[in-house]
């Protein structure tokens, strides 16, 4: 019996849940061999990789993953800003390398894998909060963020408790980790500058 589009496109989203973090740690080797950095590329790719980070962390520090439906802060203009913030990160790493077709590489893996994890990980809201993420994602972009931002307007004035950032939720989703991670990215770029002079 042959599986239906329904069954196929629910594996391949826990496919691509599970190795998504494992073909990042396969491209770091190509990204390095493949890297032909200049002080130009460097610079660009590091202030974007920057305004990634800093997209994270700021999303970071309103999300309370699977406990509410987070639509204040940078959720209010996309779904998925820890991942638009990955992407712009990754993707000023992979301008860094002056390697256009590494760049062109990374971005069609990122749709690739990206995409399916966040249509699973909706289905998974849809199922938590069924009311509220309707009508939030309805309004709200997946993954291209909106210029203005979301206000749930069913929710009266008194209901209304706009969320602030909490450091306590950056902390505890480790978010410096992907710092670390980016200081040492540009640490093996940098290295690799000096070596092909």
């Amino acid at each position: 019996m042959q599986p239906t589009q329904t069954e196929t496109s629910l594996t391949f989203r826990k496919l691509a849940q599970r190795i998504r973090v494992p073909v990042g740690f396969l491209l770091a080797p190509l990204l390095i061999l493949a890297a032909q950095p200049t002080p130009r590329s460097l610079l660009i790719g590091a202030a974007l990789s920057l305004i990634g980070l800093l997209l994270r962390a700021w999303a970071s520090g309103y999300l309370k993953k699977n406990q509410e439906l987070t639509t204040t802060g940078p959720y209010a203009h996309t779904r998925n800003p820890l991942y638009f913030g990955t992407f712009i990160m990754a993707a000023g790493i992979a301008i860094s390398t002056d390697a256009w077709w590494f760049v062109a590489l990374f971005m069609a893996l990122y749709l690739l894998i990206y995409v399916p994890v966040m249509q699973a990980e909706a289905a998974t809201l849809a199922k938590l909060f069924p009311h509220e993420f309707a009508l939030y994602s309805q309004r709200v972009p997946m993954f291209v963020p909106r210029l203005a931002p979301y206000r749930d307007e069913k929710k009266l004035p008194a209901q209304t408790s706009e969320r602030r950032f909490a450091l306590s939720q950056y902390l505890k989703h480790r978010e410096y980790q992907a710092a670390l991670g980016l200081l040492l990215g540009y640490a093996i770029l940098v290295a690799k500058f000096f070596l092909l002079q």
